[in-house]
């Protein structure tokens, strides 16, 4: 079951993206929530926190905060993958640990139509994103 807080902001994605017209309104949509991201610092800007998988260069940060919820940050060179890393990181980032394991994001994008207009390079990066943000989540709850 999908913890409420998280509906929450299913819910206020896909009216978000409903309210736009065509692709292109979309696709700009996406660079800007990209670049309402946080710049990471350089120190940041390492191999450890790369994500691997992905053409572009994406890191993404994971760090515990209170009650068992996780945060992210994270960024790209590339802004459509920037725009995606905003999506994870608005749905994900302050949930608990547990919570973030029962959403995937992939039907997330599905339901807002987002996915189907990926290229195969974004979704295996998308992929590569989710994956690691399902891994920290795992082992905040000890899960394997």
């Amino acid at each position: 079951m999908v913890a409420l807080e998280i509906q929450t902001e299913i819910d206020n994605l896909i009216e978000e993206f409903d309210l736009l017209g065509d692709w292109e309104e979309r696709y700009r949509y996406l660079i800007d929530l990209g670049n309402e991201l946080p710049e990471l610092p350089d120190d940041e800007r390492v191999d450890a926190n790369k994500v691997k998988g992905c053409v572009s260069q994406v890191w993404l940060i994971s760090e515990a905060g209170e009650d068992n919820r996780l945060i992210f940050r994270a960024t790209s060179d590339a802004h459509i993958v920037r725009g995606l890393a905003a999506l994870l990181v608005r749905l994900y980032s302050g949930r608990k640990a547990a919570d973030i394991l029962t959403v995937d994001a992939r039907d997330v994008l599905a339901s807002i139509g987002l996915a189907e207009h990926l290229s195969p390079q974004r979704s295996n990066g998308l992929s590569s994103m989710i994956g690691r943000i399902r891994t920290a989540a795992s082992a905040a709850t000890g899960a394997n």
